[in-house]
């Protein structure tokens, strides 16, 4: 439960938050007709005569927009409903020639499911928590207006026309913006891994729709609720949250009411502004679209998207903590992006095989090389790294050099660093430049020789019981060799040694 609390002069207020995300299907062309989908081109240049509303067009469904859908459903353990209708949204506005929307009210593709938010103290979300999704719709997007192109005059793209979206809805669960910021990130994780959208949310393709209210602590009744549209990153989403439960608290304590409406961000001013009153279904005249036969999905066809999935965030990450002991941290962290997740799958299967070890001997050593060493010296190379060098191959023959023994943490710092800015090979970066240890047994045993006789009070004293000479000796050792001396072969022959 979460225990974000709003102060306010009467008493403590808790907020209830509902999300819908808009996420644009991944496809090479639109939902009813052919154009093209990249993101990016010069306005109206990807505009067929169905996204035109020309008359006499006919919508064909885009399969592979289905398939997406279906597959994001599964994904997210939600019932598929086999039969599914289009509907059309009757409203009339500039960057809609057909003067309604082709949308999913009654039927819609996918039925109930959920997904989880992991537990995140730090963030205000103390334990695991389970989010409630409704539905998801398949419908088309609308173009867009663009109002700074002409002084007296609105231009109109409608380069989106016609792009599939899904609309994910929530249920209101969430009862903190910690809790949406989470949802939206989980959300935008699995789309991904699915690849059902990209989840670039700056491009638009994908942005949510916040729903909130708020009510007295203690009360089981929902207050009413505003939508505030189009918020396209997770801190707007939750900027969004903290802005308008201040609002509304302020204006029901000040005798006011809240009105159910649709509002605006404006992030400069980081507050919310009126944008037109909040309609319901039956203002928009739904009803069948007579264009379009109901959708009727067969066995075959969901067993192919069930088949098609990936391996998912949760699964993944469980997988990394039980077969690759990983600690809860860096599986967290290493499963939340697919880019993440694909790079580090790839070093530690190439390093494996370079070593001939299995996977969860080394998955640590790889880990923290991929999510702190390795990110790290790029930083402070700053603009001499040339990421086209920093290839698996290159970073799992210095682990595996360092695995084996061959050079120190430290070394393969070094190597990576002359590698990011030359592309040179490790190896030979190894051999040519010094960077080797020394695990040559008769040559580090002369040294400690030197340094035990050198020492012998310390040597008496470390007999006696105090252990934490050994320290000291290795210390000395390793300053003799210039630090090129194997640790583990100085740390063996000082103990024989010593006794």
């Amino acid at each position: 439960m979460s225990n974000y609390r709003i102060q306010g002069a009467t008493g403590e207020w808790e907020v209830v938050i509902g999300l819908e995300v808009h996420a644009q299907i991944t496809s090479a062309s639109k939902l009813f007709s052919g154009a093209d989908t990249t993101f990016g081109a010069e306005p109206n240049t990807q505009v067929s005569l169905i996204d035109a509303a020309m008359p006499g067009m006919l919508p064909v469904p885009n399969a592979e927009c289905i398939r997406q859908a279906v597959r994001t459903g599964m994904a997210i353990e939600a019932e598929i409903n086999t039969y599914s209708r289009f509907d059309r949204k009757n409203y009339f506005y500039a960057d809609l020639p057909q003067g309604y929307q082709i949308s999913q009210l009654y039927h819609p593709i996918v039925g109930e499911g959920q997904l989880l938010i992991e537990k995140d103290e730090k963030a205000g979300i103390p334990e695991d928590k389970i989010i409630g999704i409704e539905r998801i719709h398949v419908e088309q997007d609308a173009g867009k207006l663009m109002h700074d192109q002409h002084p007296t005059m609105s231009y109109v793209d409608l380069n989106r026309c016609g792009v599939a979206l899904m609309e994910i809805v929530s249920k209101p669960d969430m009862t903190s913006p910690a809790e949406a910021g989470a949802y939206v990130r989980k959300l935008r994780s699995i789309l991904r891994y699915v690849g059902s959208c990209d989840g670039n949310m700056e491009q638009g393709s994908m942005r949510a729709d916040v729903n909130v209210s708020v009510r007295k602590v203690g009360s089981t009744e929902l207050g009413t609720r505003t939508e505030t549209k189009n918020v396209n990153s997770v801190r707007f989403v939750m900027a969004v949250i903290e802005s308008e439960v201040r609002r509304q608290v302020d204006l029901i304590e000040d005798g006011g009411e809240v009105v159910q409406e649709t509002r605006l961000y404006d992030p400069d001013k980081n507050e919310t502004r009126s944008m037109r009153s909040k309609e319901d279904a039956h203002d928009y005249r739904y009803f069948p679209d007579p264009d379009l036969l109901p959708v009727n999905l067969e066995d075959s066809f969901l067993a192919e998207c069930r088949a098609s999935l990936p391996e998912l965030p949760d699964a993944k990450r469980t997988r990394y903590i039980e077969e690759l002991g990983l600690s809860e941290y860096n599986a967290a962290v290493l499963t939340v992006e697919v880019e993440t997740f694909a790079r580090f799958e790839t070093l530690l299967g190439i390093t494996a095989k370079h070593l001939g070890k299995p996977e969860s001997e080394i998955a640590t050593t790889v880990a923290n090389w991929s999510m702190s060493t390795a990110p790290g010296v790029v930083k402070s190379l700053g603009d001499e790294a040339n990421l086209e060098y920093a290839t698996a191959e290159a970073q799992a023959a210095i682990l595996g050099m360092q695995g084996a023994g061959d050079i120190s943490g430290s070394q393969a710092k070094e190597i990576y660093e002359i590698v990011l800015k030359t592309g040179r090979e490790p190896a030979e970066i190894a051999e040519t430049e010094g960077l080797k240890q020394l695990s040559d047994t008769g040559a580090i045993e002369t040294e400690i020789d030197k340094i035990l006789e050198a020492n012998q009070d310390k040597v008496e004293q470390y007999k006696a019981g105090k252990d934490k000479l050994f320290g000291f000796f290795v210390g000395q050792t390793m300053k003799a060799m210039q630090g090129k001396a194997n640790p583990q072969v100085v740390n063996e022959l000082l103990k024989g040694k010593l006794g």
